[in-house]
């Protein structure tokens, strides 16, 4: 797990440790701002940190108040604003604003909120912590804010009090076809924050020799993709265009809530695979998921620029929820 996904955890182990701890939470941006809202910074007592608010002199005053609001017990709304010219020295690209809302553990956002919150997380179960900042009330939920859990987005609500953050799993993305496109975008999905998988049922293309130290399901994909279980932050990227190979794991993936389902092959291999699911008896709605062929149209020919596309294409239906490609 990235450091800067681990940060409930961190929090949580510490408070248990007796160091007592605290979480900060950037919740709100303008401008530049190198890390998104939502972004956590854990601080114990002992000064020790893991995450990140911003950077340089903004984060060195984060823990100081971070310090101070352990000590009363108190949750505290920082913010800070920089300009253009002092903007490099404390980590923003340029001149912004940024507010930072940090809690106590315990004093403040109790315990045992917490260890449900990492429990969840642990599950992969996709959770939304609600803060109330005027009431200095919190809920966990699971219920509601579907946008903000689709759009992985956290945020304040429309009044301007309300601060949801937005704990999805990690982002998963299933490969059904050890091939050389697959050697590309092994790696790629890696640097984007996924955790890949892939599935052949052939040992000389599954093998640990072309993917070194890569999760390989040497499994039928029907049975491997039952077997790794399908979710709303799963991808699911189909590279054999053999339909013995890919149509199992697809009739499986149309009826699940992945968010993202790639297929390889040309507009005549799609269209064929089309009228294959309509004959299933697959709707027109449950078909459209299907981007076929995968990736974005921008001219790719070797195996890194289609790898290239397909993470292109499954980041902006992630981010924006278009719907490219689709039939």
């Amino acid at each position: 797990m990235d450091r800067f996904d681990n940060i409930p955890e961190i929090a949580l182990d510490w408070h248990r440790a007796g160091k007592g701890a605290v979480l900060a939470t950037v919740v709100e941006t303008w401008g530049s701002a190198p890390r998104r809202v939502g972004s956590q910074l854990a601080i114990s007592s002992e000064g020790e940190i893991e995450g990140s608010v911003s950077g340089g002199c903004v984060e060195g005053a984060v823990v100081v108040e971070a310090l101070e609001a352990l000590e009363d017990g108190k949750a505290r709304m920082l913010e800070y604003g920089i300009s253009d010219g002092d903007a490099f020295a404390v980590g923003l690209a340029c001149g912004g604003t940024i507010r930072v809302y940090v809690e106590p553990i315990g004093a403040v956002l109790p315990e045992a909120m917490l260890a449900d919150l990492v429990a969840a997380r642990a599950a992969r179960r996709a959770m939304a912590y609600v803060v109330d900042v005027d009431k200095n009330t919190r809920t966990l939920t699971d219920q509601g804010h579907s946008e903000r859990f689709r759009m992985d987005r956290s945020g304040f609500e429309a009044d301007g009090q309300t601060f949801v953050a937005i704990h999805n799993p990690p982002l998963r993305m299933l490969i059904v076809g050890a091939v050389h496109i697959a050697q590309a975008l092994v790696p790629m999905a890696r640097l984007a924050g996924y955790d890949p998988t892939l599935i052949d049922p052939r040992d000389s293309f599954g093998s640990e020799a072309r993917f070194p130290g890569e999760t390989i399901l040497n499994d039928w994909p029907d049975e491997g993709v039952s077997a790794y279980g399908l979710d709303a932050r799963t991808a699911l990227v189909l590279l054999t265009h053999d339909p013995k190979l890919d149509d199992p794991a697809l009739e499986q993936a149309l009826r699940s809530d992945v968010f993202y389902i790639g297929a390889l092959g040309s507009t005549r291999t799609h269209a064929k695979r089309v009228e294959r699911f309509q004959a299933k008896g697959f709707t027109e709605a449950e078909i459209a998921q299907i981007h076929g062929p995968v990736g974005l149209d921008i001219g790719a020919a070797s195996p890194a620029e289609i790898a290239l596309s397909i993470m292109a294409e499954c980041t902006a239906v992630l981010r924006q929820g278009r719907i490219l490609g689709a039939v």
